[in-house]
C-alpha cells in the first residue's frame, strides 16, 4: 500500500486487523462531526482536497489504493473540508466517473470490503435514483461477502443504502442538502426534514 496516499489511508482505516476493529475505532471520524476533526482533515489533506477537485492526481488510479484515496479526496474529505457550503459536494461527479471506471475494470474487488464501503459510499450519496439502486446492490454483495461477526456492522452500511435509496425515490434529490445548495424546498420536503433522523 505504498504511496503518496498512504498518510490518508493510515488515517482514514487506522490499524485495526479486522472491520470491526477499524470501524470502532474509526466510525467516529466516518460519520460524527467533531470540528476538530474537520481542521484536522482540512490541515493535513486541504492541499491534496484541493488538487483533487482541480482534476488532478490521475495517476494515484494505477493503483486501486490510490483509486481509493482519490475517491476519498473527492467525496469524503470535502463533506468535512467544507462544512456546510456547496463546496462540500464540489468532488460528487468526479467521484462518481471515478468509481464507475474503476468498478467498471474491477478495481473495487481488489480491496478489502471495510475499504469498498467507501466506493460505494459516493455511488449512495448521487441524487439519480439508478444509482441508489447500484449503491444497494454492492452494499447487499458486501453483506454475503463478510465473516459472520462482521455481517451485523454491515447490515448497519446496508440499512443506510436503502434509506439513502428510499429519500431518492421519494424526493428525487437529498432534501437536508437544499439549504446549502440555494435550493427552495417543497412542502413535503419540510415536513420530511421536521421528522427525527431525516438527515443524514
Amino acid at each position: 500500500m505504498q504511496g503518496p496516499w498512504l498518510e490518508l489511508l493510515t488515517w482514514w482505516f487506522g490499524e485495526g486487523a479486522t472491520a470491526n476493529e477499524i470501524a470502532k475505532d474509526k466510525q467516529g471520524l466516518w460519520f460524527g462531526y467533531k470540528p476538530e476533526q474537520d481542521a484536522e482533515a482540512r490541515a493535513r489533506f486541504g492541499d491534496l482536497t484541493g488538487q483533487a477537485l482541480e482534476g488532478g492526481l490521475s495517476d494515484w488510479t494505477e493503483s486501486p489504493h490510490g483509486w481509493l484515496a482519490l475517491v476519498l479526496l473527492l467525496d469524503q474529505l470535502p463533506r468535512m473540508i467544507y462544512r456546510g457550503t456547496p463546496q462540500a459536494f464540489a468532488g460528487d461527479q468526479r467521484a462518481l466517473q471515478l468509481v464507475r471506471d474503476g468498478m467498471a475494470h474491477g478495481g473495487d474487488v481488489l480491496l478489502a470490503p471495510i475499504q469498498r464501503v467507501f466506493i460505494y459510499l459516493v455511488l449512495e450519496h448521487a441524487e439519480n435514483l439508478q444509482v441508489q439502486e447500484q449503491a444497494v446492490a454492492q452494499f447487499q454483495l458486501l453483506h454475503g461477502l463478510v465473516a459472520p461477526e462482521e455481517q451485523p456492522l454491515f447490515d448497519g452500511f446496508l440499512d443506510f443504502a436503502e434509506r439513502h435509496r428510499d429519500v431518492i425515490a421519494r424526493f428525487g434529490r437529498f432534501p437536508h442538502r437544499n439549504e446549502v445548495l440555494g435550493r427552495e424546498a417543497t412542502e413535503a420536503e419540510q415536513a420530511f426534514l421536521a421528522t427525527p433522523g431525516s438527515r443524514f
